[in-house]
This record gives structure tokens, sequence and C-alpha cells, in this order.
């Protein structure tokens, strides 16, 4: 049997919660995939940012064991820097005789040209044919072709009157879709599959956007597709955050003088946004089509973490653990896997890692932080029940602290290394409101929850936490023996 083709569509801070049931956001391309395949109502990030998660996505690593610990661009060059003696999963698809390609934004690292992980044909972001697309259209629009700089019909722009300097948080540009950024990343994975479809052998065409990322911009067009007025809340929006530490209230400050209008502004430009990368994707999923091999194509859509969008008062990510950034979508068609299907599986896209390589038959990367679940993917009923728990870590972004963040059945513990600890039924309280890591009534729970942390500290060589025995660090609120 041939080995089947990939087509990997990845979204920037989206939610996983825009693929539930009577969403608002409007994503006819992803409901046909849903249609046709597995989604994942418990995926996670095993980071809350960008850098690290892209890195973890591409080794199966967890962020201590590839040393990217923090977004690329904000730290010096020997702190960004990914451990290459990993291999990642597109070399053993290139190894293995794939046609590869990957075009939109990298971030996993900021040193090595893409060639080095396995990616023959790069378009990303700052280089390559994405560079030399760009510049031909400022060039164009020098020559008065077409508009470079967007024209605003609405924009909302966060206060600069605290010292920081005003920035645009959300928008409405004149500008389309195809004179934007996902416009050109569109186009140059469409010449990349164009060849690809007409060649023997198979192919891995990786998609990333850089939207829905903030700040929430989108065209006109598709805003106009959504009733400000009518936007949902999160049911937690105005959250004081109470019993949860403090540097979260401190985050919200930043929000805190929006009004609900703006809030609900805020919520259509980004849905708008994600209207038009289904827009974008679905181009992408009509060419395969076109070219007959959609029947043998493994297509994985996902999004690096999520967005808080309001939720808890706050917005973007980074400061916090909730669901809202911490689950991500998921949806994965491909040979053999049934359609229709939604599971509860827990699953990190870390774990993307080896179940890729499983079901494209390749060379397996072996470690201790991540698995494969192809099994959920032949048959989720059966499989699904095996994979309930979950890990995550972050290290900060620009500002370093300490969270660790594990998941079993409904059970949410957050270690907060900076602050008092999380201890969430997300069951009984989904939007997270209630912390029960102080409550005697949940002791027991609470020392189950940080058992697992230790274990999962020891099992994936995470010394910077394992050693941390010294008295005045004995900060979790059990140590490693129990």
């Amino acid at each position: 049997m041939s080995k089947p083709n990939i087509l990997f569509l990845m979204a920037d801070q989206m939610q996983g919660r825009v693929f539930e049931p009577g969403h608002p956001c409007l994503t006819p391309n992803f409901d046909w995939l849903m249609d046709r395949g597995v989604r994942f109502t418990r995926a996670y990030t095993p980071n809350a940012v960008c850098s690290p998660a892209r890195a973890s996505l591409m080794t199966g690593l967890l962020p201590h064991n590839h040393g990217v610990l923090t977004v690329t661009h904000t730290v010096a060059a020997d702190q960004s820097r990914l451990r290459t003696h990993h291999p990642h999963w597109a070399q053993r698809l290139d190894a293995a005789g794939y046609r590869t390609g990957y075009f939109g934004k990298w971030h996993v690292e900021e040193h090595q040209p893409l060639s080095d992980f396995g990616w023959q044909v790069s378009g990303e972001m700052g280089h390559g044919k994405l560079k030399s697309a760009l510049l031909e259209q400022k060039a164009r629009a020098l020559r008065g072709d077409r508009p470079y700089e967007p024209d605003y019909s609405l924009s909302f722009r966060l206060d600069g009157g605290t010292g920081y300097p005003a920035s645009v948080f959300y928008g409405v540009t004149d500008m389309s879709p195809e004179q934007r950024n996902m416009g050109i990343v569109t186009a140059l994975s469409l010449d990349f599959l164009d060849e690809a479809l007409q060649q023997d052998g198979p192919w891995c065409c990786f998609v990333s956007m850089q939207e829905p990322h903030d700040p929430f911009i989108a065209g006109q067009e598709a805003f106009d597709q959504y009733d400000v007025e009518a936007m949902p809340l999160s049911e937690n929006v105005h959250d004081d955050l109470t019993g949860r530490p403090g540097i979260y209230r401190k985050s919200a400050r930043v929000w805190a003088q929006m009004t609900d209008h703006q809030r609900r502004e805020a919520a259509a430009c980004y849905y708008a946004s994600i209207t038009e990368i289904d827009q974008q994707f679905g181009r992408i999923l009509d060419r395969v089509e076109q070219g007959g091999q959609m029947d043998n194509t493994l297509v994985v859509l996902t999004s690096d973490h999520g967005e808080l969008l309001g939720a808890h008062g706050m917005y973007c990510k980074n400061f916090s653990a909730y669901e809202e950034i911490y689950n991500i979508p998921l949806i994965m068609t491909g040979p053999g896997m049934p359609e229709g299907v939604t599971t509860s599986a827990r699953v990190g896209s870390h774990d993307l890692c080896p179940t890729l390589l499983d079901l494209a038959g390749c060379a397996t990367i072996e470690n201790e932080d991540s698995r494969s679940f192809a099994p959920v993917l032949q048959d989720p009923q059966t499989h699904e029940t095996a994979y309930t728990t979950g890990y995550a870590e972050y290290f900060g972004g620009r500002m370093i602290l300490t969270q660790r963040i594990v998941w079993d059945g409904p059970w949410k513990f957050v270690f907060n290394g900076f602050d008092f600890d999380e201890l969430y039924n997300l069951e009984d309280d989904p939007g997270e409101m209630n912390n029960l890591a102080e409550q005697a009534d949940y002791t027991d729970q609470l020392r189950a929850m940080t058992a697992l942390m230790w274990q999962k500290i020891e099992a994936t060589g995470d010394h910077s936490l394992a050693g941390s025995n010294y008295p005045p660090l004995r900060v979790a609120p059990y140590g490693p023996g129990g």
C-alpha cells in the first residue's frame, strides 16, 4: 500500500472550542473536515506560547528537553536555539522519500535553514519564497497596483496613557485575504501542491497561518457575516480572579477598561479572522480533492495554542493556565479513519510527532515525553480510555517563571512555582472559577495530582524541578516522596 500524503493545516492562537456544536464562528470547510474525520475535544498544547509549542510539535519533546523555552524573537540568540541533535518528524519523511514543503509562520527557532529539519521547499516568514512574495507585494503597492498598508473601517487601540505605547488590538481592514499574508501563504502552498500532485510518490505540505493571533484583524467581507451585538461573552468574563495567582490579576488590568461592546467587537474580529482562514484552507483542500488524492491524504488541522478572548477578563495567553489557552483544536482525517467521530482522548500536539510517523509507516522517534495515538484514530471508542492524562509546562514569555499543568480525567492541577497552586474539576467547573487547591476536602486529590506531576518530571528528565529539594525551593504542596 502506498504511503499517505500529509496535509498539515495550522493556525496560530485558535481556540479549540470554535469547533463545538452551535459555536458562532463560521467555518464551513472545517465542518466538512469534521464530517470526514475525528475531532479531539480534549487536545492540548504542551506550552502556552508559539516557539516552545511548535518545537514540541516537530520533535515530540517537552520544552525542557528540546531547549526552546520562550518565544525566539524576544531573547538573545544563545537562548533561542533548538537542540538540533534531536530528530524531527519531517526528517523521517524526507528519508522515506516524501516531497516536503513548509509555508508560513515557522517560529520554532531562528538559526538553521528549514532544510536542516527535513523541509525541502521552504516559504517561511522572513525567508525564502515567502519573503520574496511579500517584497513583490510591497513593490506592487508602491507602483500603485494595490494597497499595502490597511485602512481600518473599525479599530480599537489599547490605551497608551500608562506609559506603554498605544497599539491596535482589533480591527477591520479593506484589504482582502489574498492581499494579506494569509493569501500569499496559500498561494505558495498551492504552487507546491500543483507540482506535487503531478508527481509519483508521497508528499507533505505544511501550511502555517499567523492568524488569528492578536491583533485580531479581519477583512470587511468576513466581518460583515457577524452580528456584533449577538456575540456571546464568556461566562467568566467578569471574573475578579479571587483565589488565583496575583500575576493573573496584574495581567488582567490591561483589559479592565474594555466595555462589553468592545469585547463583542473583539470576538467578532477574531471569529471573522478564523472564517478567512477557513476559506484559505478550503482552497487548499479543494486543490487536493481536484487532484484526486484526498482519499490517500492524511489531513491535520490544529493550532499551536489557544486564546483567552476575554475569559477571566484577559486576552491572548502567557499568564494563566486556563483551558481557553491550553485546549486546542485538533481534527484529523485520512485513510482508514472513522468519519464524523468525536473523541475525548486527551492528546498533546507533541504526540503528533510519533503519531504521524506511525501513520506514514516511517521510522519512529521514541522518547518518554510523547506517545502515538494512532490507535485512537483507528478505533476511538476502544482506545480513548487509555488517553486520559496530559502534561504541559510553561517557563514564561519574556518574564521567567515556573508552571506545570497536569490533567487526569476531569481534574486539572496547576503548579505555580511563583505563587499558590490551582486545582479544578473541569466537569463541575468548566469555567475554572473555583480553585480547590487550598480547600481541605480536596487534600487527597491534590496529593494525587502532585504525584502525577513528579512522575512526569522524573520520567522525562526535568532536572531543574527534579532537583528542587533545597529547603527554600520546596514550594510544591507535596514533594516527590508523596
